[in-house]
């Protein structure tokens, strides 16, 4: 329980409060002197103002104490503490809470926890044979074996992870349930039919030629855009997305294609010339076959 009312020594004590203070953060940043509160028995805190000015509203605490029937009083400790109007640092969020997409740059890496929750073993949805098989059993004998100081650990073959490496499985963890929901909620958000592009969009990319479909579970909502045109071209988008790019919503008619030149060789057309382009021996009023045109 705290005293309510200051030792009456320490409280008294402000120069040797003050000399402590000058002398861990010089004379410079130790103002004037704000009050006393006591601590406990015979224990007082003696606050003082901050002059530095990248501490504004903080303020040095230097706390005294004396020992019980001594007249003696010493020093405990000086402190910077914060005030109600002081200027304070965000509170410290861990880094994986802290990143965002889009953060990661060439050469970083991003390392996921052995329990995320996200992720789940790719080949069975176990990670541990069951109790009484034979894999289990043989796990136990490659135990035994490493318990021996004096012989090698032997390779543990009875994992799901030994055996997929040996069959060239590859992955081993694959996005669990949650993770797929929290991916299809990502992709919905960003390229779905919440989305302004959507609303006034002509047809879903359901039904667009250039949607190019991806395998799994999530290739029942979501594909992948192929117009190179389109706003969302190479990235995930939801069957009821779409955009003014859709394959089908205006399509233009092909040309007609012209007509094939016809050449008429056997029939004989006369024609006539006007006068003033007749030069020669020709006469103006021969008849146009002796002019020599059919």
């Amino acid at each position: 329980m705290r005293s309510r009312t200051p030792d009456r020594l320490c409280a008294e004590a402000v120069e040797l409060a003050r000399q402590a203070a000058e002398d861990a953060v010089g004379a410079e940043t130790v103002g004037g002197h704000l009050g006393v509160q006591a601590e406990t028995d015979r224990v007082v805190t003696h606050t003082f103002e901050c002059l530095d000015a990248a501490y504004r509203g903080w303020h040095w605490a230097v706390t005294v104490a004396r020992a019980p029937r001594a007249k003696n009083v010493t020093l405990d400790e000086v402190v910077l503490l914060p005030g109600p109007d002081a200027v304070l640092a965000p509170q410290w969020v861990p880094w994986s809470e802290r990143l965002r997409p889009g953060d990661m740059g060439p050469g970083d890496l991003l390392p996921t926890d052995a329990d995320d929750e996200r992720l789940e073993p790719g080949w069975t949805g176990e990670d541990e044979p069951a109790p009484n098989s034979a894999v289990a059993q043989a796990a136990q004998e490659d135990v035994l074996v490493s318990d021996d100081p004096g012989v090698q650990p032997a390779p543990v073959r009875a994992q799901i992870r030994a055996i997929a490496d040996e069959l060239g499985m590859g992955r081993s963890r694959v996005l669990s349930r949650l993770g797929l929901h929290l991916a299809a909620d990502r992709w919905e958000k960003a390229h779905g039919a919440q989305t302004p592009m959507a609303q006034s969009a002509p047809a879903g990319c359901a039904s667009c030629g250039f949607l190019i479909p991806i395998g799994g579970s999530l290739g029942q909502a979501f594909g992948v855009c192929g117009n190179e045109f389109g706003p969302a071209d190479g990235q995930i988008v939801s069957f009821a997305y779409g955009c003014g790019g859709h394959s089908e919503a205006a399509v233009i008619p092909a040309p007609p294609a012209p007509a094939a030149l016809i050449l008429d060789e056997l029939v004989v057309e006369p024609l006539m010339l006007h006068p003033d382009r007749l030069s020669g021996s020709v006469e103006p009023d021969a008849p146009a076959e002796e002019l020599g045109h059919s």
